[in-house]
């Protein structure tokens, strides 16, 4: 049976009311990136990068999965094979729908790390930069967000399962940042199958075998059920 590796980036949850760095007025809009979503930000000002972090902690704590994550969840769930899923977002709208695994390569607004002995931990609501480490006491604490500059996590992984999918979906994805910009090529030099979901045409359009155009809450359900209808 065909093993399908999913990608999903910004677009899945922006019907959840998480906003995409692209929104005009959206969260992302209202800072300097190179402030709060790079180390030498938060070096300069942890206290701005840690607020900025809590806006979007709660954000996430308070939206809910949509059909699209319940969707996926349903795939996951029903399909006889294996089905991976790839996440770019960092919240935890996935697990909710009811998946029991997600790769987070760009990390989780739940999750705490320690910057200066890299212990991880369960995020409280808020954080701040005075709050010690659990396990080394240094006040270190900062989100664990893969930020620009930084190395995603689980490459080494996420490039086996890519190597050895029958299909790579890809969805809600711009296309624009690497290295997931680059998975699609991985798969068609794999020989999987590849498909695009998406609300219009991205800069990597036409490097898939297929593709659907509109709000993710509803191509989304429409490709799971088509999916399985071929069972």
């Amino acid at each position: 049976m065909q093993k399908i590796v999913l990608l999903t980036g910004a677009g899945i949850s922006a019907e959840s009311g998480l906003g995409t760095f692209r929104d005009a007025g959206g969260i992302w809009s209202q800072y300097d990136l190179e402030e709060v979503a790079t180390p030498e930000g938060f070096a300069r000002n942890p206290a701005l990068v840690h607020s900025f972090y809590n806006a979007r902690r709660a954000n996430a704590l308070d939206a809910a999965p949509n059909a699209a994550h319940e969707a996926l969840a349903r795939l996951e769930r029903d399909w006889p094979g294996e089905v991976v899923l790839i996440t770019q977002n960092v919240d935890d709208l996935h697990e909710r729908a009811g998946h029991n695994r997600v790769i987070h390569m760009h990390g989780e607004l739940t999750q705490a790390l320690c910057a200066a002995c890299g212990a991880h931990w369960e995020a409280p609501r808020e954080m701040f930069a005075e709050d010690p480490c659990p396990e080394c006491g240094e006040p270190a604490t900062r989100p664990d967000i893969v930020w620009f500059g930084e190395m995603p996590y689980d490459m080494d992984l996420i490039e086996r399962h890519i190597a050895s999918a029958s299909l790579f979906a890809s969805i809600g994805t711009s296309g624009q940042v690497f290295p997931a910009a680059g998975f699609v090529m991985q798969a068609n030099a794999a020989g999987a199958e590849t498909v695009e979901l998406n609300l219009e045409a991205s800069e990597l359009s036409g490097m898939f075998d297929e593709r659907h155009e509109g709000p993710a809450s509803d191509v989304v359900p429409q490709w799971v059920e088509q999916m399985l209808e071929t069972l």
